[in-house]
């Protein structure tokens, strides 16, 4: 493992021979500062002030600051938008899209129900997940291993009454930790190793961040097991809970004669679901009613009728083999006069996915009320059938196409997605937007894993950018019918982006306009009175604060040589300095905006951009507390 460049250099003075010295830096800092930097410094505090305010949204607030920008002349007019062509833009879009189809897949449930005994507490809950993101971020990016347990923590979230906010902030953490580890595991890994390739012509290799990392890691994820009580209770994002709550649903599963249920007892059946599904009858011979008791014996035939939500009734159907009952037995669609296919849809009657579900409320004065699906015909003259009647109190008793409508309940109805809403109008009810149901849809567990897998690998082994990588897996998951494209376009957090799009040009402008010559300035002269760790701590504390600001990317190629000219001033090797650019750029725990990973979770858990340092503060403190010392340990200045 490589030490430095193997000169035990003294301090020397001879500063000219590298683009930036200290030096230089303190001769430059007496100069007062220009016009583009106070109003750049004048932008930037604006800014914080306001995300600290939380009184106007982020994106609206990134959008203020880069007009303040153009307005006062330190982003140019012609560059006002550039940001929103930078790669990290489709990269976060098509991490959510992958998130979404792994959650839509039943990956998710598996995976939850293989970590269940070991998930009996919040902080065993938040401390092994963290474990497991930040050992996948070690081997794949960052940001791709938390696209993989985000549905994940949701199920969990969902399953024991908890807010998602709880684990998706130590997640995003754990997986920043995760990727300190190897070369690939974060970008500012791989361009401090570019930056060290430049200046002593060899990069780092591949594990020649672990001895520091790991011990990082470690320390951060026994303190998220236990610090996640510091984030903000009840926070509620776009992945949180609807705003209508039934708690159970009422449908019909058929067993057939392939079933792995047969022979398998009604206590076992609910205690494979884990208490989240009751059988509350069974129906043989097509009209026999039997209220079981837990010892009966399930037979091929039977008709289950089921209380639960619609992802345990989703999961019972998968692990069962079962079918719901009146599903996918609809006449032919004929489109209607003037009527055009929705979006996404491809109007082909073998297409799976032209059939959708969607979850509806009985309002006042439907054509439901009083009346079932039997009486009304609702197959024949709607197109629709019913899979579930969820009310609020009282139990179901009828068969569903007998049971009468009332007002109030909810309804899992299953008809042609391009008239589906305009049935929906004609019977009185409405739909809940909220609700990305996939009941009585085909579940497909293998394909978006193995396009997951296919980016991973196209992008860790540097055959394709990681942005095009995702985008091109986004693209798949539509082309496979693995989501629809309503289902695409609304898994993408579409505010985050503006954010990001807002916020890039700002951060050039910080070097454009000379801004970041001030950090430098700042280091070199209280840097030249302090001892050999004290430095390197001052690097990485710097760098911590300078990558909300400049994207972790840009805070690796402007620390960099700020940190290179350093060490060779003050005599010491140039890698402990750079393996602190590199920790620090990684380790953004302060902000959303500074690494992709953070703002992946912003929208989802409902965070505000204040919520990030509770959390992020006292981890940031100890990154600095165990990384320091395993700096200087591992990379000696001399």
């Amino acid at each position: 493992m490589p030490r430095g460049n193997g000169r035990g250099q003294a301090r020397r003075s001879d500063s000219a021979t590298h683009p930036f010295t200290t030096r230089n830096a303190v001769e430059e800092g007496a100069r007062p500062m220009s016009r583009g930097e106070v109003v750049m410094v004048a932008v930037l505090a604006g800014m914080a002030a306001l995300f600290l305010w939380d009184r106007l949204r982020y994106d609206f607030v990134a959008l203020l600051a880069l007009l303040a920008a153009v307005a006062g002349g330190v982003v140019p007019v012609h560059q006002a938008f550039s940001g929103f062509a930078n790669p990290v833009l489709p990269l976060i879009a098509g991490a959510l899209i992958v998130s979404a189809a792994i959650a839509r897949s039943g990956a998710v449930e598996l995976l939850v129900r293989w970590l269940a005994p070991v998930l009996r507490s919040p902080g065993l809950r938040v401390g092994v997940l963290a474990f497991c993101v930040a050992g996948l971020s070690a081997v794949v990016k960052n940001v791709g291993a938390l696209a993989v347990f985000i549905p994940v923590a949701f199920q969990i979230a969902r399953r024991n009454d908890r807010a998602p906010s709880e684990l998706l902030m130590p997640l995003s953490f754990a997986s920043l930790l995760g990727g300190s580890i190897t070369l690939i595991g974060t970008s500012p890994n791989l361009l401090i190793s570019g930056v060290r390739a430049q200046l002593t012509g060899q990069p780092f290799s591949m594990f020649d961040f672990a001895p520091v990392g790991l011990g990082v890691t470690i320390c951060g994820v026994l303190f998220l097991s236990i610090g996640w009580r510091l984030i903000p209770h009840g926070r509620r994002g776009s992945g949180g809970e609807p705003a209508f709550r039934i708690e159970d649903y009422t449908s019909e599963l058929s067993v057939g004669a392939n079933s792995p249920f047969i022979g398998r007892t009604v206590a076992e059946l609910e205690e494979l679901a884990e208490g989240e599904a009751t059988i509350a009858a069974i129906i043989r011979d097509e009209r026999r009613r039997y209220v079981p008791g837990g010892g009966w014996t399930v037979r091929a035939g039977d008709v289950l009728v089921v209380e639960a939500d619609p992802p345990a009734l989703e999961q019972l159907v998968a692990d069962g083999k079962l079918a719901l009952v009146d599903s996918k037995e609809l006449p032919p669609a004929e489109p209607a006069s003037g009527a055009t296919p929705a979006v996404g849809e491809i109007p082909s009657e073998a297409d799976p996915n032209r059939l959708g579900v969607v979850e509806a409320v009985v309002v006042a004065g439907s054509a439901l009320i009083g009346r079932s699906a039997a009486s009304l015909h609702l197959r024949e003259h709607y197109g629709v059938n019913v899979l579930a009647i969820g009310r609020r109190s009282g139990r179901q008793t009828a068969r569903l196409r007998h049971a009468s409508f009332r007002l109030g309940d909810a309804v899992v109805f299953q008809g042609y997605l391009d008239r589906i809403n305009d049935t929906m109008a004609a019977l009185g009810c409405l739909p809940l937007a909220e609700r990305q149901l996939t009941l009585g849809r085909r579940r497909r567990l293998l394909p978006p894993l193995l396009i997951l897998a296919l980016a991973m690998a196209a992008s860790g082994g540097k055959l394709v950018p990681a942005e095009i990588a995702f985008v091109g897996a986004a693209i798949a998951i539509g082309v496979f019918g693995l989501l629809t494209m309503k289902e695409i376009y609304d898994a993408v957090e579409w505010p985050i982006l503006i954010m990001i799009g807002a916020l890039i040009p700002i951060g050039e402008a910080v070097r454009s306009t000379g801004t970041a010559d001030i950090v430098a300035h700042l280091i070199s002269r209280v840097a030249a009175e302090l001892p050999g760790d004290a430095v390197v701590a001052l690097v990485l504390v710097v760098t911590m604060l300078v990558t909300p600001i400049l994207h972790h990317a840009a805070a690796v190629l402007v620390m960099g040589p700020i940190a290179a000219g350093l060490a060779k001033t003050l005599g010491y090797h140039i890698d402990p300095l750079l393996m602190a650019v590199a920790l620090g750029a990684g380790s953004d725990f302060l902000s959303p905006i500074g690494h992709q990973s953070n703002t992946l979770v912003m929208g989802p858990a409902g965070y505000h951009f204040g919520d990030y340092w509770r959390l992020g503060l006292p981890l940031s403190l100890i990154v600095i507390g165990v990384g320091v010392p395993l700096i200087v340990l591992v990379w000696p200045l001399h």
